[in-house]
């Protein structure tokens, strides 16, 4: 039997098992693994609390089963239905706005009796689905009126999430939107347009700024003009992140978490906690599986069968990359503090199935290439 003989019986096996389910098993995996020292480190880091893990735990779960969901649709659906579900987030936006719950001076939940969410989260895969849709409409690369009209499509919701206030938030929904325009051949005179325009409108969005954003910009500046006060998180976040080490504490044996130094420690923060614990070689792990995912779904995009496919699937892996960034970059004080969690380690609900959600729609990008091919 001829090398080519086994590869062409190996592949229907494939299809048998995961493919079948039209899951990913080296994102799969990846995932799983990210998700389980998201648990360990929550664990340790809401001081031992076997409450707040089991909550963490069934929220993966769920978040795990629409993924499963989300995968078994065709990309030609999410296409057909693009329209239809960024009409719906943009809908419930506005309306957060009008009855939305207020927490910590923000109204970004959405009660409904029996489930209460953001919309804003729904968006972050709206968004995405609605420009790939969009610009699959047109040849490649698009023409200045498209690029006006995408433009368009995108600071609609952006605007609508910023003013909740929610600024973290409505930067992903802006870059999830942007890098599906940008890699359906953006020429680099917009790119270049568009960065002069934010340039010039830069005073009028400093004005429009809420003081505790203004503040946290320039806390960023100079973190230790107010150390017990607006630089209290970077300058804790830093100490934990120094006393890590190479090998770190050890789990459990973080003090800044565990004596209440470190605020948020098991949400936005929660990467802090893990490098006091495991040092920089826990740091790289994690930092090596997120490549690995994006790199997974770079992967994905490059072999799809269409401009949609291939848009979609690249913004949303570059989009995650963007979330991570911004994370670590806060968390380190390299960037301003806008509330961005760490994606599948921080303590959460809602973020963690959008997520979960737009890897079952890479997936479905995925392996129903792969079923058409075989």
């Amino acid at each position: 039997m001829s090398p080519f003989t086994t590869t062409q019986s190996a592949e229907p096996s494939l299809h048998r098992g995961f493919y079948a389910l039209h899951l990913d098993p080296i994102l799969l995996f990846l995932l799983l693994c990210i998700s389980a020292l998201g648990l360990a480190v929550v664990y340790s880091a809401s001081g031992h609390s076997m409450p707040v893990v089991i909550n963490q735990a069934e929220r993966l779960v769920i978040g795990l089963v629409v993924m499963v969901m989300a995968a078994q649709a065709s990309p030609e659906l999410y296409r057909a239905g693009g329209p239809w579900f960024y009409g719906l987030a943009a809908f419930l936006c506005a309306l957060t706005l009008l009855l939305g719950d207020h927490a910590k001076g923000a109204q970004r939940w959405l009660d409904l009796g029996v489930l209460r969410f953001q919309p804003s989260e729904l968006m972050k895969l709206a968004m995405p689905i609605m420009v790939a849709g969009f610009l699959h409409l047109f040849p490649m690369p698009p023409r200045l009126v498209v690029v006006v009209c995408t433009l368009l499509i995108i600071a609609g919701p952006t605007a609508l999430v910023m003013v909740q206030p929610d600024l973290g938030t409505s930067l992903l929904i802006f870059a999830s939107g942007s890098f599906a325009l940008y890699l359906g051949g953006l020429s680099w005179k917009y790119v270049a347009a568009v960065a002069a325009l934010i340039g010039a409108a830069a005073p009028v969005m400093w004005a429009r700024l809420h003081e505790y954003q203004r503040q946290r910009i320039l806390t960023l500046l100079d973190p230790e003009s107010d150390p017990l006060g607006a630089g209290y998180h970077i300058a804790q976040s830093k100490i934990a992140i120094g006393s890590g080490g190479m090998s770190g504490k050890g789990w459990l044996e973080g003090t800044q978490a565990k004596l209440d130094f470190l605020p948020e420690s098991h949400t936005d923060f929660i990467f802090a906690v893990l490098a006091e614990e495991f040092g920089l070689l826990g740091v790289v792990l994690l930092l090596a599986l997120y490549l690995g995912v994006v790199a997974r779904g770079l992967y994905i995009a490059a072999r799809a069968q269409d401009s949609f496919q291939r848009l979609l699937a690249g913004a949303l892996s570059i989009t995650f990359f963007v979330y991570v960034f911004i994370n670590v970059g806060m968390v380190m004080g390299l960037l301003p503090v806008v509330g961005v969690p760490l994606p599948l380690m921080s303590y959460g609900g809602t973020s963690i199935v959008s997520l979960l959600a737009g890897f079952g729609i890479m997936m479905s990008i995925h392996t129903h290439r792969k079923l058409l091919e075989s």
